[in-house]
Parts: structure tokens; sequence; C-alpha cells
């Protein structure tokens, strides 16, 4: 799984595009990888703030639908981060070049609303949330 080109999963470019790459994805959950890094668009020297982290939880929830989407023969469709609850961080930031772990596991989906409980872990640092997305529906053209 981790062969996966994150840009055919995450509708996200350039700078916006923050994952490294898939490490494992099952039918509930995937894992992800983040490198840090320092290229002005978050960073504060070399470190990143922590609130970040919702970003990359949210890409790694793009990145299972995507493979959701893969699997199915659909082309990957685009969701919205609707609301995150109890965004816990044991730390301000994240230094630029620390590699983190991000873990989504859907806890619950009805229709095009779903819900995840959302881990990240680094070197001696952890933070968690939970995740409110919405992804409509695909379109009839995009079925056929």
């Amino acid at each position: 799984m981790n062969n996966i080109d994150i840009a055919e999963l995450v509708p996200h470019s350039g700078k916006m595009s923050l994952l490294h790459k898939v490490l494992d994805y099952d039918e509930k959950s995937l894992c992800a990888q983040v490198v840090v890094r320092q290229d002005g668009l978050f960073d504060q020297g070399q470190e990143v703030p922590a609130w970040l982290g919702i970003e990359y939880m949210a890409q790694t929830i793009a990145a299972f639908t995507g493979v959701e989407d893969r699997l199915a023969g659909r082309p990957v469709r685009s969701g919205f981060l609707l609301g995150t609850r109890r965004y816990e961080s044991d730390r301000p930031y994240f230094r630029v070049g620390e590699v983190l772990t991000i873990r989504v596991i859907k806890l619950m989906q009805d229709q095009a609303l779903a819900v995840f409980a959302c881990t990240l872990s680094g070197e001696s640092m952890q933070a968690s949330a939970k995740l409110n997305v919405y992804q409509p529906p695909a379109t009839t053209q995009e079925q056929l």
C-alpha cells in the first residue's frame, strides 16, 4: 500500500499536499506518514504549530476515502472537514524534519457524513482528535 502516490488519493497539490506516504490501510482505518517540512507556508523557523496536526489528520482521512474510491473503481472525490472535537497535543509545535505517523479510524458513517478518531505520534509526542467530515455522494457524471 505504501507505493501509492499520495497525489492519486488526496485532491491537494503543491505546498498544500502535506502527506508523505501511506503506510497501511484496511476497511476501517489508514495510517500515513508526514515529514514536517520547512517551506514557508506553515513553518516558523524550525517549527510548525501543532494545530497543523488537524490538517495532517484531515488529509489522512482524504487518503482513506481516496483508497476506498480507487478500490471501488470510482474517481477520487473531494470531501470537507466539518469540525474537530477535542484536539489535544502534548506540545505546541512539531519540529522541521520530524517524522509523524497519523492513524485515522472510521467510527461511524451515515450516508455522506462520517466521524473519525485520529491520532498523531512522533518522537516523544502525541496528539489526538475526532474529526467530522462530509463527502458528497458521487454525481451521475462521476459514476460514468
